[in-house]
């Protein structure tokens, strides 16, 4: 069953501010090939320490448009206290969003059968920027 984000995410924000750690099943394609969504789970608990760069985190973010949105991105770069964010799986394309809107950092990613995968080999995705449209193009032909 799938719950809408604008119903999910503050729920799963209230446990995480009680200091609850909370499981969710993220969607979407922006995170691979760390994460795949509709597959993998992920383990969220409070910023008990400030973000650093590599650090997937939920955070609320505002869109072209004005609307906010939600999105579990990486943390690529600070600028002046306004946290940058972007899919591993994006080529192009940034958020950014203060610390306040930060709701969880990812603790933990598993596969379906409880395997854990290593939170580190995404912090090592940046030295392979300008290779990951041909390693990501890969991994979408052979791994899917």
């Amino acid at each position: 069953m799938r719950i809408a984000n604008d119903i999910l995410i503050p729920e799963l924000a209230r446990l995480i501010a009680e200091g609850k750690e909370v499981r969710f099943t993220p969607s979407g394609v922006s995170m691979r090939p760390f994460i795949e969504g509709d597959r993998d789970s992920v383990i969220l608990t409070a910023l008990n320490t400030p973000p650093r760069r590599g650090d997937i985190l939920l955070a609320q973010v505002s869109t072209l448009c004005g609307n906010t949105t939600y999105v579990l991105h990486r943390l690529i770069r600070i600028e002046n206290e306004i946290y940058v964010l972007q899919g591993d799986g994006n080529l192009a394309g940034e958020e950014r969003c203060a610390l306040g809107d930060i709701i969880g950092r990812v603790t933990r990613i598993e596969n379906p059968d409880g395997r854990r995968k290593m939170l580190t080999r995404g912090r090592l995705w940046f030295l392979l920027k300008p290779a990951r449209k041909y390693l990501l193009k890969i991994y979408r032909h052979t791994m899917i």
